[in-house]
């Protein structure tokens, strides 16, 4: 294992490359939510750096005992987040354009804790790979590695919800339609970074 300043740099780096999916789509919460409270853009922030957090770690553990098994899922994982990340985009554009404009309002553009979950894994599920990188850290270390990786995607999730929210009050009706073309953009990139 690295000196521990290097190990804090290295991880955090690891941390915000990460962070970049789940950040473009907190801007995309932000903006269908322009009303959002401190505490709910904590909620969703910590979803997001909670699976940023927990991916790498679950990485870790299949790489420690499970690694031929780990191997041939690794090659579903851009589908998966492709199929997620698609899904949510296309459910987003067509609210957007099926909700009458006096309903496109703030409150109306929430979303479901669920729905929340299924951006927190497709956004993060590209981390289980992060095992692979940290596997020959102990339990204590790993479990270091992806806190920061964690801590460091919550920030800058707080950071995408208040760009969104800023900018949603300025673009409420076209909100939805590019927050859906945004889920579906980063399920393409994670899915042809990894693909090709």
């Amino acid at each position: 294992m690295p000196n521990i300043f290097t190990f804090i740099l290295q991880n955090m780096s690891l941390g915000a490359g990460l962070a970049m999916d789940a950040f473009s789509v907190s801007v995309t919460d932000g903006l269908k939510e322009t009303d959002m409270r401190r505490s709910r853009a904590f909620f969703i922030a910590g979803i997001y750096g909670g699976f940023q957090f927990l991916m790498p770690l679950i990485g870790w553990g299949c790489v420690q005992l499970l690694e031929q098994i780990f191997t041939s899922f690794q090659r579903f994982i851009p589908w998966i987040a492709l199929s997620l990340l698609l899904f949510l985009g296309l459910k987003m554009i067509r609210e957007s354009l099926t909700r009458p404009e006096e309903e496109d309002t703030s409150a109306a553009g929430r979303k479901s804790t669920g729905t929340l979950l299924m951006q927190g894994v497709a956004t993060s599920i590209d981390a289980l790979s992060v095992g692979f990188t940290i596997a020959d850290y102990s339990l204590r270390a790993a479990f270091a590695a992806t806190l920061l990786i964690g801590a460091v995607t919550f920030v800058i999730c707080l950071a995408g919800l208040r760009l969104g929210r800023l900018f949603g009050t300025r673009i409420l009706k076209q909100a939805g339609i590019l927050g859906g073309l945004i889920l579906i953009a980063v399920g393409l990139e994670i899915f042809l970074t990894h693909v090709l």
